[in-house]
C-alpha cells in the first residue's frame, strides 16, 4: 500500500547547505590529499550531503 508524502513537511534543509570544501576538510580533519580530491571532484563549494557522502578518512585506531 502506498501513501502520499507532502514534501513541504520534510525537513532536509541541513543537507542542502553549501559549504566551502576547504572549511569542510578542516572541520572534519581531512588530510591535504583528501581535500585536493574533493576540490577536483566538486570545485570550491559543494552541498553538505555531497561532501559527507564522498569524504574518505582512513581509520586512525589501527
Amino acid at each position: 500500500m502506498s501513501s502520499h508524502v507532502d514534501t513541504s513537511h520534510i525537513e532536509n534543509e541541513g543537507l542542502r547547505q553549501v559549504w566551502s570544501v576547504h572549511d569542510f576538510a578542516r572541520r572534519h580533519r581531512l588530510d591535504k590529499e583528501e581535500e585536493k580530491r574533493l576540490l577536483a571532484l566538486f570545485g570550491s563549494f559543494a552541498t553538505k550531503q555531497e561532501l559527507l557522502a564522498n569524504a574518505q578518512r582512513p581509520c586512525s585506531f589501527r
